[in-house]
């Protein structure tokens, strides 16, 4: 495939707002889970929550899009000066030349549930302050942010589970090859919630502690918030040699179970071979795998003979960064691609937060600490449920 620009790009989530918190808190190995005390959630289980998410108020022409989802993409959007980007692009290439492509699982369902506390006694109607459709609906944060922007390309919203907001490279990227559109707002957006809570804790899949993946003694996940965009662009003649490029795409649909992976990962191998293939790269030229890496125990398992199978058991460093984010769920994917970018810039790995012993029985070189280096290619992998699988190759333009 033509390898795709991310001229810019920016995320947000429990450990900082914008690329410079994010890098800091990853270099420090800092976490940003804590204790659950979201709403009235009653759970022995740390959440990783974003400052300030309620306080921003979104401008009066939008208020029917007022919602925690779309107020957090609002708060991710002021950063990095990428507000400024967009309106570049579109000033160059036309408002109908920009497509936005985002994920998300649950939108704005914390809007519901408000809703119903206050339902009508007498006949259980819904109060007319409550806007479904622009506020709890998928389509929510993307039609947000297409209003937010004033543009009129094509808009669409992916809501598969944990490959949401990894899903919509490819599909920004294929609108671009059909030359539908010149620009693309790719990313995703996921706010917390009680019924992501409760309904993971129903699944018996939190864990009681901070989440600490691949380790021996992982319990389960520790769900977070967050939100990150990329504007994607086609690759100019020339970069600055940090710039960083989408270079291969890769997604797979195993269907093994609703909620659990294939136990060997033949999923997510399809999906990572299919991206190194896209890029036109060996397993060899990848220098890191930012792992999907959730805590729980079948999951990181099933990841490891997968990756032990691509690319050789404890063949390349690797790590996941849920455990200083918590599990965005379907911005994960978004904002490790963008942890990804930044680790290619930067030239480091970031070492695995919360993990002590790693799982001897996992077949791979799992990073406890961070390692500076430079990089070439970086793979990420997001995996969700029902097995539906993508994975990402990221490039430096030299």
């Amino acid at each position: 495939m033509n390898p795709l620009w991310l001229s810019h790009f920016t995320a947000t989530s429990c450990i900082g707002q914008g690329l410079g918190e994010t890098l800091a808190a990853l270099r420090a190995q800092r976490s940003g889970l804590k204790p659950c005390d979201f709403d009235s959630a009653d759970l022995p289980t740390w959440i990783g929550a974003v400052e300030g998410v309620a306080d921003e108020v979104l401008p009066a022409e939008l208020r029917a899009f007022d919602c925690r989802n779309n107020q957090l993409a609002r708060l991710a959007l002021r950063h990095d000066n990428f507000e400024q980007a967009v309106q570049d692009v579109a000033a160059r290439v036309g408002r109908r030349r920009i497509g936005i492509f985002l994920g998300t699982s649950t939108s704005g369902i914390l809007q519901t549930e408000l809703a119903y506390r206050q339902r009508d006694p007498a006949t259980g109607a819904l109060p007319a302050s409550f806007i479904y459709a622009s506020t709890h609906n998928p389509f929510s944060v993307t039609a947000f942010v297409r209003e937010y922007f004033r543009l009129e390309g094509p808009a669409m919203t992916v809501s598969s589970a944990c490959s949401s907001s990894a899903k919509v490279f490819a599909s920004a990227r294929r609108m671009m090859a059909a030359g539908l559109i010149d620009a693309a707002i790719v990313g995703g957006v996921d706010s917390l919630c009680l019924t992501t809570l409760y309904g993971f804790n129903s699944l018996d899949l939190l864990s009681r502690s901070p989440c600490q993946p691949f380790d021996a003694a992982r319990k389960g996940i520790s769900i977070g918030e967050g939100a990150a965009f990329a504007l994607l662009e086609k690759s100019p003649g020339s970069l600055d040699a940090k710039a960083v490029l989408l270079r291969g795409t890769g997604e797979s649909s195993d269907a093994h179970h609703m909620s659990a992976p294939h136990p060997d990962g033949l999923g997510a191998i399809m999906a990572m071979r299919q991206a190194l293939a896209s890029a036109g790269l060996q397993p060899g030229n990848i220098d890191y795998i930012n792992l999907h890496g959730t805590a729980t125990p079948s999951n990181d398992a099933a990841e490891s003979k997968a990756v032990a199978a691509v690319f050789g058991p404890h063949a390349l460093p690797c790590s996941s960064t849920k455990g200083a984010t918590g599990h965005t769920l379907g911005a994960a994917g978004g904002i490790e691609a963008v942890i990804s970018a930044l680790a290619l810039q930067q030239g480091f790995m970031p070492g695995g937060v919360n993990t002590d012993t790693v799982d001897p029985d996992l077949p791979v070189s799992y990073l406890l600490k961070n390692r500076d280096q430079p990089l070439t290619h970086v793979l990420s992998n997001s995996f969700g449920f029902g097995g539906t699988n993508c994975s990402l190759v990221f490039g430096r333009a030299g």
